[in-house]
């Protein structure tokens, strides 16, 4: 059988290559992220997921290192941001961020990031990572809040960046609102730079195989999961 990755006809060697190619491309993202965290427990210990969607949202590819937990919620809360910023709405320099627990990881000291990739001036996929932040304000790490405000800082699904530059405004909210905001701050960029190493490798792979998006590829690794739960699946 073969399927071409642009318009569904890719043969399977080709789509072997394309998916590892991926894979690195993701690999390479956590990398910078973690190269550039500012806290041993992003830098060294890996508290932290990365990950590539097409442009609806669904995940293509996960970088190796992670923990499952912020990994699956990545995954199902993409959908909150394209809720929040449809595509349409999204333009080049865009960069998302939200701790609602409710929509990422579970607990307000993780901070998801979410970058729309532009290629040609269409969005063509999106980049993102949850990584635990060493502070949000509040009591911090303990069981003896009785409500969600007591645990520190919320942040809405919000824009950290446009394309006119970054939220200084939001920005300077969280840094008045946590107690090492040098460490806060700095792996924020460092999540803004991860995405930005994936993006940039993902129009380096998109050039080199003549691809126009992620949607040809993403539909047969899709579709190649859904025939494998199946199979795996008790009859």
């Amino acid at each position: 059988m073969t399927r071409s990755a642009g318009s569904g006809e890719v043969d399977l060697v080709t789509l072997e290559i394309l998916w590892n190619r991926l894979i690195a491309v993701t690999n390479e993202q956590a990398a910078a992220l973690m190269r550039t965290s500012f806290t041993p427990i992003v830098r060294d210990i890996g508290d932290l997921s990365a990950a590539v969607f097409d442009t609806r949202g669904q995940m293509l590819a996960q970088a190796t290192t992670g923990t499952p937990g912020h990994i699956n919620s990545l995954a199902s809360g993409m959908r909150h941001f394209l809720a929040r910023f449809p595509r349409a709405t999204l333009e080049p320099g865009d960069v998302l961020i939200t701790n609602d627990p409710w929509m990422t990881s579970g607990q307000l000291n993780d901070i998801s990031i979410v970058t729309p990739v532009f290629h040609g001036g269409k969005l063509v996929g999106f980049f993102g990572n949850t990584c635990h932040a060493i502070d949000i304000g509040g009591i911090g790490l303990s069981a003896n809040g009785h409500e969600v405000y007591e645990e520190g800082l919320q942040i809405p699904i919000a824009k950290l960046y446009t394309g006119s530059g970054p939220n200084e405004t939001l920005f300077e909210m969280i840094a008045a609102n946590v107690r090492a905001p040098r460490e806060v701050l700095g792996d924020l960029h460092a999540q803004v730079a991860g995405n930005q190493v994936g993006a940039d490798r993902l129009i380096a792979y998109l050039v080199e195989f003549g691809l126009d998006d992620l949607t040809g590829i993403g539909d047969e690794v899709l579709r190649r999961i859904a025939l494998i739960r199946r199979s795996s699946s008790p009859s």
